[in-house]
C-alpha cells in the first residue's frame, strides 16, 4: 500500500511545535486524517466539542467556499482552529494550534501546504482523466 501524498503533508504540518493536530475536512466528513496518536493528547481531550463546533463552521464554507472565501478561525477554550479552504471545493485543511500561538510562521506553513495539497489534488485529476 503506498502513502497518501496528502497524508504525508499534513503529517508535515504536525513537525510544528504549535500545530497541536491537523487535517482535510469537509462538514460532517474528515477527508483525510493523519493517525490520531500524532496528535498532541490535550486536543483529544476537548476533540468532540471542537469537532462539533468545526461541522458549524462548515456551514459557513459551503456556503461561501465558491464565493471566494479563504480562510476562517475560531478560539474555542484554549485553541484556535484554522480553516484553510481549499480552491473550487467545499473542503478545508484544517489545524488546531494553542491560543495565544504567534501565526506568523504558522500562517506561512498552512499556505504552503493549502499549495501543495491542491498541486496533489490537480495532478491526481489530472491522473484520474488519463486513465478514464
Amino acid at each position: 500500500m503506498r502513502d497518501d501524498p496528502i497524508e504525508l503533508v499534513l503529517i508535515d504540518l504536525l513537525k510544528l511545535d504549535d500545530i497541536l493536530a491537523c487535517m482535510v475536512a469537509r462538514q460532517n466528513m474528515i477527508s483525510v486524517m493523519p493517525d490520531q496518536n500524532l496528535f498532541d493528547p490535550s486536543v483529544m481531550e476537548v476533540w468532540d466539542i471542537i469537532k462539533r463546533a468545526m461541522d458549524d463552521v462548515f456551514v459557513v464554507v459551503k456556503e461561501y467556499s465558491q464565493a471566494g472565501l479563504g480562510e476562517i478561525e475560531f478560539r474555542l477554550q484554549d485553541y484556535e482552529v484554522l480553516f484553510y479552504i481549499l480552491p473550487d471545493t467545499e473542503n478545508a485543511l484544517v489545524a488546531i494550534i494553542p491560543a495565544l500561538s504567534n501565526k506568523g510562521l504558522i500562517d506561512v506553513e498552512m499556505e504552503n501546504a493549502r499549495q501543495e495539497i491542491n498541486n496533489i489534488r490537480n495532478k491526481q485529476d489530472n491522473e484520474r482523466l488519463i486513465n478514464a
